[in-house]
């Protein structure tokens, strides 16, 4: 394959009729389209696959696998490198509220537009971490060539084009909008970097992508969230590390001091000693300078360190296999040091004290 596939400005790819192919695929695909979309949304817990070309005529391949792909994973337009020998299987599955993505395929490019984000779910913000081949991606004008291991992000509520080579194989997490930007702010800046296994923190969340689709199967309900949680927990490390790197080599930006400064944060929750000047040393800035870009987004140093920790510990509270441990000791294990603090801000933040909250939990399961 040549090399000039991957450089960095993408070739736009030829727009692809969908409506006038897909007249061609013959009834028994759109039959099993049908099923393999139903099996897509169902299948929780664990990864299946719910749609493969091996057993779909060769002319019908691409036009049934972008139908599906459509469907089930982002509205776009793609075009095959070669529409004969095409191949792709799709599989999917979740981990708690992540979505979990796995495919396969031949070379081929793709467009997302303005036209098809009128059709995407932009509550989702997606990790996209390479398992085999190449992947060129740009997105707000920047561009990133994927190779086995990387992780990128990708934002469906903005255009953005793709081109994979032969053999291509990607896992794309589908993350809560909410539960990304509760870390790390507003991700517009974050998309389209090029998160590489160099560092422990990016070593180990790529690792950990790679095994997911493997090793998921079978796990319960509370295992889902704690690993959610987890996987929560290196991305932001991960991109916090990124874009510190990316400040290293420019004049930083408010929103990548932003960055640095919640993944500082999430990263030592649980210390107790962890205050304004701890946090804006650690991200290299002044509190003065640190509290006002966080003001941007109307929230301060302590403040942010306050909400996290009275996450954390709802999420604790709200955990079966945490029932052993007492309200004290979860709120003592995220940082706090005085309960009776602790109860008035759970209160203000939730509406309820963390007592009753946990009966209330235990109640409704």
């Amino acid at each position: 394959m040549s090399d000039d596939l991957f450089k960095p400005k993408l070739v736009p790819p030829v727009a692809f009729n969908h409506r006038g192919t897909i007249n061609h695929v013959s009834a028994t695909s759109n039959r099993l389209g049908r099923r393999s979309l139903s099996a897509m949304r169902t299948c929780e817990g664990h990864v299946k696959t719910v749609f493969s070309t091996d057993h779909v005529h060769p002319r019908d391949r691409f036009a049934f696998w972008h139908d599906v792909a459509r469907k089930g994973v982002v509205d776009h337009e793609s075009t095959p490198g070669c529409r004969n020998t095409f191949r792709a299987e799709l599989r999917a599955g979740t981990v708690g509220a992540i979505g979990l993505v796995s495919f396969q395929n031949s070379d081929m490019s793709v467009t997302h537009t303005r036209r098809h984000m009128a059709h995407a779910n932009t509550d989702e913000l997606f990790v996209c971490r390479q398992s085999g081949g190449q992947i060129a991606l740009e997105q707000d004008g920047r561009h990133v060539v994927l190779g086995t291991g990387d992780i990128t992000l990708i934002d469906p509520a903005l255009p953005y084009e793709g081109r994979f080579s032969e053999a291509s194989d990607v896992l794309v997490l589908k993350v809560p909008r909410q539960l990304m930007e509760a870390r790390l702010g507003k991700m517009r800046e974050m998309t389209a970097r090029a998160i590489q296994p160099s560092s422990a923190e990016t070593s180990l969340l790529s690792a950990s992508l790679g095994m997911l689709p493997y090793h998921t199967d079978g796990l319960s309900s509370a295992a889902e969230a704690l690993l959610e949680a987890h996987l929560l927990d290196l991305i932001t490390l991960s991109v916090g590390r990124t874009m510190g790197q990316d400040r290293s080599r420019a004049s930083p930006s408010r929103s990548l001091v932003r960055v640095e400064l919640r993944a500082v944060i999430e990263a030592r929750l649980s210390d107790r000693t962890l205050d304004a000047g701890s946090v804006a040393s650690a991200a290299g800035v002044s509190v003065r300078y640190a509290n006002a870009v966080l003001a941007d987004e109307n929230t301060s140093i302590v403040q942010l360190i306050q909400t996290r920790r009275l996450a954390r510990c709802r999420r604790a509270l709200e955990d079966p296999l945490q029932g052993g441990r007492t309200v004290s000791e979860i709120a003592y294990g995220w940082g706090f040091s005085d309960m009776t603090h602790f109860g008035r801000r759970f209160k203000a933040a939730y509406g309820v004290l963390p007592s009753a909250h946990r009966r209330r939990v235990g109640q409704n399961h």
